[in-house]
This record gives C-alpha cells, structure tokens and sequence, in this order.
C-alpha cells in the first residue's frame, strides 16, 4: 500500500466513523478521546506528508490506525464499513534511498519505544473482569505487532516494522488513555 493510500483509506474510514455512546457518559468521552486522537494523528500523518516528511507520514497513519481499530474493538466506536480500514492488507511501498538513514533511525527508536512501553505497564482491572480480559487482548495484540515488527526489522523491511511498531503503540496508549493499564514506569512515554 502507498502511504497516500493508506492516508486516503484512513481518512475515509475516520468519516464513516461513529461514538457508540452519548458524549457526556464515561464511555461517550472515552470514545471521542478515541476518535479525536485517532483524528490528529491522521491530520498529523497528511501534514507531514505534503512537507515531504514520509517517514513520519508513515508512522503517524499507523498509529492512528491503531487508535481507530482499538476504539473498534472495544466498542468505544462503531463503523459503517463492514471491513474497516485495514492498513496491512498488502506490503507497504519502499521509501525512496535518501529517506534510508531517517527511517532506520526511526524504526529502532519506534522498536524500543514499543517494547519499553510493554513493559511499563500492568493490567489495571482486577482478575477475572471483562476490562481485565480486554486488558489482555489490547498487550496481546500489541505484543503481536512488536513480534512482526522485529521480524520484518530483521528482514531489512523497515517501512513495514516501522508500521508494526507505530500501531501496536497506538493500541496500547489507547489502553492506556482508557484506563485499562496502570503505568509502572516511563510515564512519558504514553499520552495520558
């Protein structure tokens, strides 16, 4: 996928794209901080994209990916798609060789970024709950995507990693945002 593909199908996705709930209940305001940061970082990803800057074009749309797809699946959000925007749905473009040194650098910060972030936070629901399991699900999915990221980092694929490492992140800050982790350490690292 080209990143002004991924920008345009994002941007689609972001308008078709509903609260579940009524603004002034918890989860009503939980699910516009949802949209709202999956929203900016989109606007983000275009702004860098038409100053030139692809590779944070790159990991801003997957981070907002991330927060779309957690607001999704948690049911903070609803879509009218039946197959919401789904951002690996093919391999990313290869970024032109004078990009090579800023995205390297990137996708490793990006790499550590995720994993210091896993490892900072705890499940904040007690066993056994609903929001403990979600809990579950949300550093399951971000461990995947870490999991991915690595192996396509070690593939030389770094378009791809850098895309793992910036929707796992924006998965688990969601989490994080929504009050299903405690933070333990790195507190700077999340948007809380």
């Amino acid at each position: 996928m080209k990143i002004a593909e991924c920008r345009d199908a994002l941007a689609a996705a972001l308008s078709r794209t509903r609260i579940t709930a009524d603004r002034h209940t918890p989860l009503g305001h939980e699910g516009f901080a949802i949209l709202e940061m999956a929203q900016a970082y989109r606007k983000d990803g275009t702004t860098f994209y038409r100053a030139g800057d692809i590779v944070n074009a790159l990991a801003a749309f997957w981070y907002s990916a991330g927060w779309l797809h957690f607001g999704i699946s948690s049911g903070y959000l609803s879509s009218d798609d039946q197959n919401p925007f789904g951002p690996f749905t093919g391999p990313l473009e290869n970024l032109p060789l004078a990009f090579a040194e800023k995205l390297g650098e990137k996708t490793q910060r990006y790499e550590r970024l995720l994993d210091t972030a896993r490892s900072s936070v705890e499940c904040a629901g007690e066993p056994a709950t609903i929001s403990n399991d979600f809990a579950g699900k949300v550093l399951l999915i971000a461990g995947l995507y870490a999991s991915r990221g690595k192996g396509n980092l070690k593939a030389g694929a770094y378009e791809e990693a850098l895309a793992c490492f910036s929707y796992g992140h924006g998965w688990l800050d969601a989490g994080v945002t929504c009050g299903y982790f405690r933070i333990m350490a790195h507190r700077d690292i999340f948007t809380v």
